[in-house]
């Protein structure tokens, strides 16, 4: 028999998917819902329709992290194994060819954390609060965790954050480049769709190529980074009719349709 459907989908127009994580009252990362959640990934990775996807969380947490009670039941013993799927699943996200865009209502931190860091944009209500507990607990930031956010905020904030695992609201995630946006509590959700609905109005395999280029760029010295710059245009620009009806759209002073081929 069948468990409890924890991942809420909707597709939208223009080829926006919305992800809502449910897992009453924490939404919880149990081992069921990342199962539900890389399921999902699998499905929006090859159908090749989705041009962007918006995750958030049902009722008033973002996520709250790994359950732990979960992860007391199942002991030392499992855990290597739920530590590496949790790491591959956020990989896999964060390698989507389509963006992400996380749209952070109460609580994200630990897993939760983890999984907005995954996300390539963040978009945080006022009242939410970001943190990584795990040390708190005997553990560390996991599932990718301990190389993003230094990669995103700075190493000394990060250990900062990690080492003392505090906890901050969303005006200082932003002040310190951990989320994109703050907008009023209630109210991000609409930013995050917004976002992901002008995303996927611009050409898909351009910004595809662009995410790609930044996200391995990243790692590489500025030649290579260079160079992964230049396959990617080729591949995904030249080859497409979308750098076509671009241009002739310009031209014409009409909005593109870009079809993604």
């Amino acid at each position: 028999m069948s468990g409890p459907e924890l991942i809420g989908t909707k597709s939208e127009e223009d080829g926006v998917e919305l992800l809502v994580l449910r897992n009453p009252p924490v939404n919880a990362l149990s081992t069921a819902l990342l199962g539900q959640l890389d399921a999902r990934l699998q499905t929006i990775a090859s159908d090749g329709k989705t041009r962007c996807i918006v995750i958030t969380g049902d009722g008033q947490y973002f996520c709250a992290g790994a359950d732990v009670k979960e992860m007391a039941v199942l002991g030392k013993e499992k855990a290597p194994e739920v530590q590496a799927r949790g790491q591959a699943l956020f990989q896999r996200l964060a390698e989507l060819r389509c963006p992400t865009i996380a749209a952070v209502n109460g609580l994200a931190v630990g897993g939760g954390l983890e999984l907005a860091l995954a996300c390539d944009l963040r978009v945080s209500a006022d009242s939410a609060k970001f943190g990584a507990p795990e040390v708190g607990l005997g553990l560390l930031p996991a599932y990718g965790g301990t190389q993003r956010l230094p990669r995103l905020v700075g190493v000394a904030k990060a250990k900062e954050l990690i080492f003392t695992a505090a906890m901050i609201p969303g005006s200082e995630a932003f002040r310190i480049g951990l989320v994109n946006k703050v907008v009023p509590s209630g109210q991000e959700l609409r930013a995050a769709r917004d976002w992901a609905h002008t995303i996927a109005q611009k050409a898909p395999r351009a910004v595809a190529g662009a995410k790609q280029a930044i996200r391995v760029g990243m790692d590489e010295p500025l030649a290579k980074g260079l160079e992964t710059e230049k396959e990617a245009f080729l591949r995904e620009v030249m080859s497409s009719s979308d750098l076509d009806e671009g241009l002739a759209a310009f031209v014409e002073r009409r909005p593109p349709k870009f079809m993604g081929v």
